[in-house]
C-alpha cells in the first residue's frame, strides 16, 4: 500500500514532525485528494498550541476530542486520487480545491447550509486531519470545488483566508451607508480582504497595520490610505479625515488593541466585523455603544456556498492575486516560527 508522509503534530505546544502512514482508501462519497498546495493560517497556530487566549488570563481549551499524532492544514488544492464507491470515478485526476468547513450533515446548521457552525463539525485540520500532508481523505465529494484556469496556490488560499475574507465584507455589502471602509491587520485574510473589497465595494480602501512593510505592500497593491494604529494622536487625526470615522470596519486581527482602534474610529451608525482570532478580551461601555449606534458582529469563516461564490468571482478574472510566497511542505514549521513572530507578509503556501 502507498504510504503517506505528513506533518503532524505529535504533542501540543511542540514543533510537529514527520510521520509516514498507510494512504487511506475513500469509502462511501468520500475522496482521497493528493495535496499539491496547502496555505498555512494563523489558526494553525492556536491548534498547535492547544488554546485560544481569552484574556484576563483566560484560556480556552482547544484540544478536546483531538487524537494525536494530528494533521494540521485547511488551505488545500490538489488532485484526485481515489474515489469511494459512492462518488463519481470522472472525478480521478481532476485539479480541486477543498473546502474545509464540514459539518455533521444532520443537524440544524448543517440543514441550513450553515455546516461552519456546525458543534459536531468535522473541519479538515482542526478536528479530523488536513492538508499538511502528501494526502487528505476529505469526507464527500460534494466539498471539491473546480479552479481552473486559478493558480494552484491562489485556490488553495481562497479556501479560507478566502472565504472568511470574502464572508466578512459581505456583512456590510447591503448596509445603506457606504462612504468609506476600514480594513484592520494587513496578515494573509486581510491582504485578501483588500483585494476582494476592491472588486465588491466603490469606495477607496483605507487599511491600518502596525508593520510598516504590511502597509506598503497594501498600497502597493491597491490601498489609497496606510494608517498606523501605533501613530500618535491618530484616532483624531483620522476622525477629522473622513469627517467622523468609518462606515464599516473589519477586524482581520481580532484583539484587545485592534478593537479598541476599530471602536475609536467607527462612525455613528457604522458596523465593525470581527473576523480575527489573535485573541484577548474585548468590553465597551454600554452607553458608548448606544449612543455611536454601531453594529458589532463576530464572523469566521464561510459557507460551502459562499466559497462557490467565491471561486466562480476569481475564475472570472474579477479579483486580483494576492502576496504569497511559496515553501516547501517539509519546512512548515519554520514558517509557523516566522508566522508567530510577525515577520510573514500575505500567504505561505506549502508545496509538496
Amino acid at each position: 500500500m502507498a504510504r503517506m508522509v505528513r506533518q503532524s503534530l505529535v504533542k501540543f505546544d511542540a514543533p510537529l514532525c514527520e510521520t509516514i502512514v498507510d494512504t487511506p482508501k475513500p469509502i462511501g462519497r468520500e475522496v482521497l485528494v493528493r495535496i499539491e498546495r496547502c496555505g498555512l493560517c494563523h489558526s494553525d497556530l492556536h491548534i498547535q498550541d492547544g488554546y485560544a487566549d481569552l484574556g484576563g488570563g483566560k484560556r480556552l481549551d482547544t484540544t478536546r476530542g483531538m487524537t494525536l499524532p494530528f494533521t494540521l492544514g485547511h488551505e488545500i488544492a490538489g488532485v484526485v486520487d481515489e474515489v469511494g464507491p459512492d462518488a463519481s470515478k470522472d472525478l480521478i485526476g481532476k485539479k480541486q480545491a477543498v473546502f474545509p468547513w464540514i459539518g455533521c450533515g444532520q443537524c440544524r446548521d448543517c440543514a441550513n447550509g450553515d455546516e461552519n457552525l456546525c458543534v459536531k463539525q468535522r473541519f479538515l485540520g482542526v478536528s479530523i486531519d488536513g492538508g499538511f500532508a502528501t494526502h487528505v481523505l476529505v469526507p464527500d465529494a460534494k466539498y471539491l470545488l473546480d479552479y481552473d484556469p486559478l493558480p494552484v496556490n491562489q485556490a488553495a488560499t481562497l479556501m479560507c483566508s478566502g472565504v472568511t475574507a470574502y464572508g466578512a465584507l459581505k456583512r456590510l455589502a447591503d448596509r445603506p451607508r457606504q462612504r468609506n471602509l476600514l480594513l484592520i491587520g494587513l496578515g494573509g485574510v486581510g491582504m485578501m480582504g483588500l483585494s476582494f473589497a476592491q472588486a465588491m465595494f466603490k469606495q477607496n480602501i483605507t487599511v491600518a497595520d502596525l508593520s510598516p512593510a504590511a502597509r506598503e505592500t497594501a498600497l502597493q497593491n491597491g490601498a489609497a490610505v496606510a494608517y498606523d494604529p501605533a501613530e500618535p494622536e491618530i484616532v483624531r487625526r483620522i476622525l477629522k479625515e473622513t469627517e467622523g470615522g468609518f462606515d464599516g470596519v473589519v477586524d482581520f486581527a481580532g484583539n484587545e488593541k485592534s478593537m479598541a482602534f476599530a471602536v475609536a474610529t467607527i462612525a455613528r451608525g457604522g458596523k465593525i466585523v470581527v473576523s480575527g482570532l489573535m485573541g484577548g478580551n474585548f468590553s465597551l461601555p454600554m452607553v458608548q455603544w448606544v449612543y455611536k449606534r454601531m453594529t458589532i458582529e463576530g464572523f469566521m469563516v464561510g459557507t460551502l456556498a459562499e466559497a462557490k461564490e467565491l471561486m466562480a468571482l476569481a475564475r472570472a478574472g474579477k479579483i486580483k492575486p494576492t502576496p504569497m510566497k511559496e515553501e516547501p511542505m517539509a519546512d512548515v514549521q519554520k514558517w509557523i516560527d516566522e508566522l508567530r513572530a510577525g515577520k510573514v507578509v500575505g500567504r505561505i503556501v506549502l508545496k509538496n
